[in-house]
């Protein structure tokens, strides 16, 4: 991709080139020894875990003090010839992250990046080229790696493994054997009650299935003995403890037989299924009901699970879906499931807040609104996959656990960054794509705790009272924005604090105002901004870091604004500046042309209107009448109008634009003519 340069200091290096010849013995080694400094030493390449359809890498360096190193990246599918361009890695280099006792951590001298929608499990070959202009140290073969990875493939039961039916403990009719009344009584040789619950132990082994007949399950835990009336097979919490590991090719399966609903009812507890010590269980076709925490699958720096599985399933009136925060928990594979929370379906509302106050009391709501549902997924740890999903009615959407700083570095130990055994625990390469989140209290999805390759895509987030697109802050990146939907979201849509470094925006199409707190690193491309008038600036950037970009977008600015545009960056514009806010210069600017010119950002940018869009109605975050209402994106339509000035208005970005149509790649995250991604659960999505 095409990215900001500066002339001068290309052109002082040519400059510097010729004159050599001239300089003294001692002048000739200060050159000499600042050259050496600035060339890059390559290091380590660490691949992350594969998800389904990404790979994600880090390429560990040295030197390059200039910063003006590169990694281009290829790929191929295995045993195909032709290499396929993919995104440049993203450079880091001592960005700072710092929040008092919580964050402090500081990017190594890497390279960072993914390769995105590939085919599940299937093989590829990766190669990076190193380069700099200054000149690579070591072998020349050192500047090239190809490594073969293979993508994750989808979890599925496995063939061979034993099959244990279940049915309610008031079924009556026929069964297949082997049965059992009660999920418990199959998952363990000997289901208890009472004194007793705890004395079972695991039947089941990796591959085995038990398959969940119709009916409601719902254990009577406050009876001390098991009767033929009710069920009581758990300990007096209620909660299904699973303990037995299966492995990601043969996982121990908790399934719908497919002969009606499967409805498991926790009656009110604090949590239905604990799987903290189990690895590789997998749950489908499941409706998960009544409950605070449905599965508690780590708790940090306690016990947590590897590999948890759950597909096409239903959560209702839960607090919680599925939450880890153990940072050893990885591999999740979360596709195709409703999560429905307890919040009022019918009004968008903030959780704090004079504007929002002032509706406590209307419609019967109260301020601040009660959180009887916090989180649908929260999730810590490397490589999960949190996909086709539909989530709404929760105080946020799906998380990356606000862990502070990573396991292996303290944060009141001052800047940090976890040593190398400890790499196997850092929140990497995570994927959330194609889900569909509506009604907020706060942000629908949050990256607050995630480091490197962290991947969201294609989701639609509508009413969101806070901040949809929350980074607060992340750490190193990149974390990738890529082709999101945004729309009502009365608080603007991004959130950034302390210093939020390697955030990258590809081809969103967002319908209110952006702002940046702190950031670092930051960069922009073929996105849409359309003012909601929940801030005056449309486009508001405060970054710690020169190196900071954006072009090829287009904006709405809100009318009347003194100044729409700020771009607030430190003094020396080419340098890293201290990070500190004290550093920054703070630039307001009336006008996209005004800030182009003085900035050299969005040179290339365009103004845009909702009337480029197909049926996008302009909404007034400040409309007492209509902020609080909730919006359907099945009514709306985010396609560009033929004939936009959008279309053909971006620049082409390997593995994000492949396969655009006309002169150029089209501005926001939907390309004329292009069929519409799947948004929620592939069986029914929108």
């Amino acid at each position: 991709m095409r990215m900001s340069t500066n002339p001068s200091k290309t052109l002082g290096g040519c400059v510097l080139l010729t004159v050599l010849a001239g300089l003294t013995p001692l002048q000739s080694w200060a050159q000499n020894a600042d050259q050496a400094t600035n060339q890059v030493s390559p290091g380590e390449l660490v691949i992350n875990n594969p998800t389904l359809i990404n790979l994600g890498f880090e390429w560990h360096i040295q030197g390059d003090e200039n910063r003006n190193s590169e990694v281009a990246v290829s790929y191929r599918r295995v045993g195909e010839s032709a290499w396929l361009p993919g995104m440049p890695l993203l450079r880091l280099n001592g960005e700072q992250v710092y929040q008092e006792n919580i964050w402090d951590l500081v990017s190594p001298p890497m390279f960072a990046g993914s390769i995105l929608d590939l085919e599940p499990g299937t093989p590829y070959e990766a190669r990076f080229e190193l380069s700099d202009p200054d000149g690579v140290a070591g072998p020349a073969s050192e500047a090239t790696k190809i490594v073969t990875v293979s993508t994750r493939p989808e979890p599925v039961p496995a063939e061979g493994g034993a099959v244990y039916h279940v049915y309610p403990s008031t079924y009556e009719g026929p069964r297949e054997e082997p049965s059992f009344s009660g999920i418990m009584c199959a998952y363990n040789y000997r289901c208890g009650a009472g004194d007793s619950a705890p004395g079972g132990r695991p039947r089941v082994k990796p591959g085995d299935v038990i398959l969940v007949h119709a009916g409601t399950y719902a254990y009577f835990y406050e009876f001390y003995a098991n009767n033929t009336r009710y069920n009581a097979t758990t300990t007096f919490e209620g909660t299904y403890y699973l303990t037995a590991d299966g492995t990601a090719e043969r996982p121990i399966v908790i399934k719908a037989a497919g002969d009606g609903e499967v409805i498991i009812d926790g009656r009110g507890n604090f949590n239905l299924f604990n799987t903290k010590a189990a690895d590789y269980n997998y749950f489908e076709g499941i409706t998960f009901r009544n409950t605070d925490i449905a599965i508690w699958a780590g708790t940090q720096f306690i016990a947590g699970s590897k590999g948890l599985t759950v597909k096409n399933s239903r959560f209702e009136d839960i607090g919680m879906g599925i939450f880890t925060n153990w940072s050893g928990s990885s591999d999740f594979t979360i596709l195709d499931n409703v999560f429905l929370g307890r919040l009022d379906p019918n009004h968008v509302m903030g959780w704090n807040g004079a504007f929002w106050q002032q509706f406590g009391g209307v419609d019967g709501q109260t301020f601040p609104p009660v959180m009887t549902s916090y989180t649908a997924v929260r999730i810590y740890g490397p490589g999960h996959v949190v996909a086709y999903n539909h989530i709404q009615d929760f105080h946020d959407g799906i998380d990356v656990e606000t862990y502070g700083n990573p396991d292996g570095s303290h944060a009141v130990e001052g800047p940090q960054y976890p040593p190398r055994d400890y790499w196997h625990l850092r929140p990497v390469a995570i994927d959330f794509y194609n889900n569909y989140m509506s009604n907020f209290h706060d942000n629908a999805i949050e990256i607050d705790g995630g480091l490197h390759n962290i991947r969201v895509m294609r989701n639609i987030m509508i009413n969101s009272a806070s901040h949809p697109m929350c980074n607060q802050p992340s750490g190193g990146g990149p974390v990738y924005w890529i082709r999101n939907i945004v729309y009502h979201a009365p608080g603007g849509a991004t959130r950034m604090s302390s210093g939020s470094p390697g955030v990258i925006y590809y081809n969103n199409t967002i319908f209110t105002e952006s702002v940046t707190g702190t950031s670092a690193n930051l960069h922009w491309r073929n996105n849409v901004i359309l003012g909601q008038n929940a801030q005056p600036a449309i486009f508001n950037v405060t970054t710690n870091t020169g190196y900071s970009t954006s072009d090829y977008n287009g904006f709405r600015p809100n009318p009347g604004v003194e100044a729409s545009f700020h771009w607030n960056s430190p003094a020396q514009v080419d340098g890293v500046g201290d990070g500190t806010r004290d550093s920054l210069v703070l630039r307001p600017f009336a006008t996209l042309q005004e800030y182009a010119d003085a900035t050299g950002q969005d040179r290339n940018s365009v103004l845009i209107y909702y009337d480029d869009f197909v049926n996008v109605p302009e909404l007034d975050a400040k409309d007492l009448a209509t902020v609080q209402r909730v919006h359907d994106a099945r009514a709306l339509d985010f396609n560009l109008k033929e004939g936009s000035i959008a279309v053909d208005a971006g620049i082409a970005i390997p593995n994000i634009t492949d396969g655009f149509d006309g002169d150029a790649p089209d501005l926001g995250a939907l390309e004329f003519g292009k069929p519409m991604p799947v948004y929620g659960p592939r069986t029914q999505g929108i």
